[in-house]
């Protein structure tokens, strides 16, 4: 599976990357013809910091209060941090968190009651690894709503073709750049409709093959 691999570079940095694997991949929400490999991104210090970067473009101009970390991306959310208000612009000597929030089975944002003031009354960031099909940052958004929180932008190093109505999303990588790239249910999903076999799980902490 890894020999088809071949990577995707940014268009801005050709410092950030990531791993694309074509094949047949089920996640929680989804079958795909493609796993994104985000391993470099979400455990290499140098590596995060540029993508930190890349975003930081996209919120010079925005008051950023807490940046909201999903699928183990803490270290792009704290270089963001870093670089927003160490940069010139609206958040530059400010105090931005960065918090992981929990989620249920169900997919539902759970905060504890220490974290809930860094999120009621505050503008917020949603920063993911992977939203290809729109529905965890939703999920996301949902959460921050219902605690009081104004999101104010969605960050994903990989993105696929979706729009959350009042919330811009900046993609690092987009769905678009890959050939073909297809996202499905699983009653739709073409692969299996052609009895290709499944290559591997994937999930925010990496892939399994079956």
């Amino acid at each position: 599976m890894e020999t088809r691999a071949f990577d995707l570079f940014a268009k801005r940095n050709n410092k950030v990357s990531v791993r694309a694997i074509p094949g047949h991949f089920v996640t929680q929400h989804s079958h795909l013809n493609y796993c994104i490999d985000m391993t470099r991104l979400k455990t290499e210090a140098s590596t995060a910091k540029s993508a930190a970067q890349l975003f930081a473009e996209s919120y010079s101009d925005t008051v950023v209060d807490t940046i909201i970390t999903l699928e183990h991306t803490k270290m792009i959310g704290a270089f963001l941090a870093e670089t927003l208000t160490s940069s010139a612009g609206i958040n530059m000597h400010q105090e931005i968190a960065v918090i992981s929030p929990e989620f249920t089975a169900d997919g539902k944002l759970i905060l504890r009651d220490n974290l809930i003031p860094y999120v009621k009354a505050r503008r917020i960031v949603v920063l993911a690894a992977t939203a290809t099909t729109g529905m965890t940052v939703m999920d996301a958004i949902r959460g921050i709503r219902y605690y009081g929180g104004d999101p104010v932008g969605v960050a994903t190093v990989f993105g696929g073709k979706f729009e959350i109505p009042g919330v811009p999303v900046a993609r690092i990588v987009s769905a678009e750049d890959l050939p073909k790239y297809g996202s499905y249910s699983a009653v739709e999903c073409p692969m299996c409709k052609r009895g290709e076999r499944i290559d591997a799980l994937v999930n925010a902490y990496g892939y399994s093959k079956i």
